[in-house]
């Protein structure tokens, strides 16, 4: 089983979250592949528990296995970082600070790790002070180049850009697409992202000249009754990434 995602003529891949095996399936197959289906450590009591399950979501999905923090819970990152050493999966989402153990945990360069940083409502900036201690202490403020060249001497893949609000911060997340462009970095836009406003913010980091995309679109596509992300959902957001490359 392949450890890259499977993107979209090789520039957007969907995340989007798993409730079940065969929600995954089916988001998978809505996808045509071109997705990574996020399942949350936080709801595993161990890791042994967590390996176990996650092992059928790769096996279903031909390893577009995303393992998840749980809205964004920095406490989650040593687990995310231990248990994706073991089951190898295409996607792996981490706070700033735990970037850096994945990557050696993985032991290789495959795999794509994210970087949680967040808005801080000036242009050009990110706050990269999400990890358990850092998050709860004074904003680390800093330009959005230098937090990229710092995931990058951790061995980070992209930017997650978290919590976007949907366009509420569109100036900043346009000079964050644009600096991930500048620095070859992949960008992972997060939080808020609907139907309504995906095709903009995706246009946005495709303008931007973003080498890899990664989009996150998760409550606003869950059934609230069943709790499974809408494969019909899935559906239309791939229409709308293939119009945008289109």
């Amino acid at each position: 089983m392949s450890v890259e995602p499977n993107y979209l003529e090789d520039r957007i891949c969907l995340n989007v979250l798993a409730n079940s095996v065969e929600n995954a399936k089916a988001c998978y197959e809505a996808a045509e592949g071109h997705v990574v289906l996020g399942v949350l450590s936080k709801n595993y009591e161990s890791d042994e528990a967590a390996v176990k399950d996650m092992k059928k979501y790769q096996e279903a999905t031909n390893n577009a296995l995303s393992v998840g923090l749980g809205a964004g819970d920095p406490n989650q990152s040593q687990m995310v970082s231990r248990i994706s050493g073991e089951l190898q999966p295409q996607h792996v989402n981490q706070v700033f600070t735990g970037v850096g153990t994945s990557r050696a945990l993985l032991g290789q360069e495959e795999t794509i790790i994210n970087g949680l940083v967040s808005p801080t409502g000036k242009v050009g900036y990110v706050n990269i002070a999400t990890g358990p201690l850092s998050s709860k202490g004074p904003e680390g403020v800093v330009p959005i180049e230098t937090a990229i060249t710092l995931l990058q001497d951790m061995g980070g893949s992209s930017i997650k850009y978290f919590p976007m609000k949907g366009l509420a911060h569109k100036e900043e997340f346009k000079a964050v697409a644009e600096a991930c462009a500048k620095h070859d970095f992949y960008l992972e836009p997060t939080g808020g992202i609907d139907l309504e406003n995906f095709e903009e913010i995706l246009q946005i980091a495709v303008d931007a000249g973003v080498k890899k995309i990664i989009p996150h679109v998760y409550s606003s596509i869950i059934d609230s009754e069943t709790g499974d992300t809408r494969p019909e959902d899935v559906k239309r957001l791939l229409e709308m990434c293939k119009k945008t490359l289109a």
